[in-house]
């Protein structure tokens, strides 16, 4: 299957992205801490250059926690202030604005030897639809302040949110990028949720899904649906289906049905915490 998904608005984002550079003084990009490096888009590292930064490795809760330090060891070594976040819950965020104000000290500096203080930090929130901006931002305010759903493409245009006193955050779309020279990187941004479901073969996504968990986390899916996790993995989503009850009028299989449920339970963490990238 190729998987690419890059809907008009998002090349006039990233122009608007590019204008809005120069009013900030802080790049925070948000990642699914279940996929780093292919939630990691490229453009956003060429628009911010020159720029502080942090990462936000989020849904953390979701992801394998002897690999979300492995993960945040590698993002410190690169200098990129790795901070692990659940922005569904408010106190894994509230250590944050001390993290921004050290990770813009120089800017800060800058400011004073020019005699300007208490002027607020500018920092903009980025990332590939579906990782959690939205999310992030209304819990770290305590407001209703961004658009949230759990479907990509929700946030459209600018949105200017005032934290407090030393932070002011800008919001931004989801985006992706034109084309995906790897096609590995696809299918992980499309397992986690950040591609529209109605353009994929959920059918195909959900045996990837099954041959990387019978590679990588052995156990997990006999574990939840009590099936063998042997032969093909064709076989192994008829089991599910067979576990779940996944019929169609006449009796037959509904392997559509199970994949549904085996991606659902996949991105919600039911079938448990996974990462599919290591450092």
């Amino acid at each position: 299957m190729d998987y690419q998904w890059y809907p008009g608005h998002m090349t006039k984002s990233i122009r608007q992205m590019q204008e809005n550079m120069k009013l900030i003084d802080l790049v925070i990009e948000i990642l699914d801490a279940r996929i780093p490096v292919s939630s990691r888009n490229p453009d956003i590292d060429k628009l911010a250059q020159g720029k502080a930064r942090m990462i936000l490795m989020n849904k953390s809760d979701l992801a394998d926690p002897e690999l979300n330090s492995a993960w945040v060891n590698y993002f410190t070594e690169q200098g990129l202030n790795p901070v692990l976040t659940d922005a569904r819950k408010n106190h894994s965020l509230k250590s944050l604005t001390p993290k921004i104000m050290e990770a813009c000290k120089e800017k800060i500096e800058r400011n004073k030897r020019r005699g300007i203080v208490n002027r607020p930090i500018r920092a903009m929130v980025a990332g590939i639809p579906n990782v959690g901006k939205s999310t992030f931002i209304n819990s770290f305010t305590g407001t209703a302040a961004a658009k949230t759903g759990n479907k990509p493409g929700v946030t459209r245009g600018k949105q200017w949110i005032r934290l407090n006193k030393q932070v002011e955050l800008l919001d931004t779309p989801g985006l992706l990028w034109p084309k995906f020279e790897d096609q590995t990187i696809g299918r992980n941004i499309a397992l986690i949720g950040s591609m529209r479901d109605e353009i994929l073969n959920t059918e195909e996504l959900s045996l990837e899904l099954i041959k990387l968990l019978a590679e990588q986390y052995p156990g997990s899916l006999n574990k939840r649906y009590g099936i063998t996790e042997e032969g093909r993995p064709i076989d192994m989503l008829l089991s599910v289906a067979s576990a779940r009850g996944c019929l169609k009028k006449g009796g037959e299989t509904d392997t559509e049905k199970a994949a549904v449920i085996l991606l659902d339970e996949f991105r919600s963490g039911t079938i448990g915490r996974i990462t599919l990238e290591r450092p």
